[in-house]
């Protein structure tokens, strides 16, 4: 989809005011971004460009092509603590560190290292004083979008139920992700419960659950909303694997009504974009899709109180 200049310039000046009412008011709307979707920026220029668009927060998901994010120079022992103080110091928090660690790894071998890996991105979490570490649940061959059997799910939930109890111990949650075939309300609740640990939740990606499981909002948070801590945020428009990511507004995905349910259960986290520009180059660039989607989640946000 093409953005004209003036759709652009609309957008910036709405993600202005955002900025301004942030000044205003003492408080940021709360509106993040992940990394995902400005996979050439710098933590610096990311850091600039929240602060100035008027966003709350950024989830790290990768810096200049490494998705290994506990790996980057910028969170290395002898840097840490200045990228603490220049993410203190643009008033921006970290919602969320997002790992790629698969929870249904089968394998013996392979799963003790996803694990581990799991375990890193905590560890950096925790240093950032991030809430929370996205991981994913799948880990075996299924078809996408079939439901996952019984021995995925069992293993999806011991390997929450594991890294939860680590992530305790260091002030930070694991927030599983509806994702690959983890995307209907009873399966997530079945493996949620089988975890059985207070720092095992859910990511909601909004998308997914309407788009893969055919769910209305309404229902999926209704059914998960006690465990919803983090979102991800996106439109688009076609059916099935069809479907093809367009800017926030444009599409067919009832986001509006997204962020009503969500506010009508006292949700208290992040609407966080999740624009996938490492996965589909072709997408508007960041500079263009962040400022359009500030502006139109302003209004939603404004609008739902």
């Amino acid at each position: 989809m093409t953005i004209t200049r003036r759709d652009f310039v609309k957008g910036v000046s709405f993600a202005a005011a955002a900025a301004a009412f942030a000044d205003e008011h003492g408080t940021r709307l709360p509106i993040a971004f992940s990394t995902l979707g400005c996979p050439d920026w710098e933590l610096k220029k990311i850091l600039d460009f929240a602060a100035d668009h008027g966003f709350a927060a950024i989830e790290l998901r990768g810096l200049q092509g490494n998705l290994d994010i506990p790996s980057h120079p910028a969170f290395a022992a002898g840097q840490l603590e200045q990228t603490k103080r220049d993410i203190s110091g643009h008033g921006v928090k970290i919602a969320c560190v997002s790992s790629s660690t698969r929870t249904g790894e089968e394998d013996s071998g392979k799963r003790a290292k996803e694990l581990a890996d799991g375990r890193r991105f905590i560890d950096l979490a925790s240093s950032l004083e991030a809430p929370y570490v996205r991981v994913f649940g799948d880990g075996a061959a299924v078809e996408k979008g079939a439901a996952p059997g019984e021995e995925l799910k069992a293993r999806v939930a011991a390997g929450l139920h594991e890294l939860g109890e680590y992530a305790a111990t260091k002030a930070v949650t694991v927030i599983l992700e509806s994702h690959d075939n983890f995307t209907a309300s009873a399966t997530l609740k079945d493996v949620f419960r089988r975890a059985a640990s207070d720092h095992a939740a859910l990511l909601w990606d909004a998308h997914h659950t309407f788009a893969t499981s055919s769910e209305e909002p309404e229902f999926t948070v209704k059914q998960l909303g006690k465990w919803i801590r983090h979102t991800h945020i996106k439109d688009s428009v076609g059916t099935g694997e069809d479907r093809k990511y367009v800017l926030t507004g444009r599409g067919t995905v009832p986001i509006k009504r997204q962020v009503e349910a969500l506010r009508s259960m006292g949700y208290k986290g992040y609407f966080c974009y999740e624009w996938e520009k490492v996965w589909h180059p072709d997408l508007e660039d960041p500079a263009t899709a962040f400022p359009d989607y500030a502006q139109v989640m302003s209004g939603y946000l404004r609008g739902s109180h």
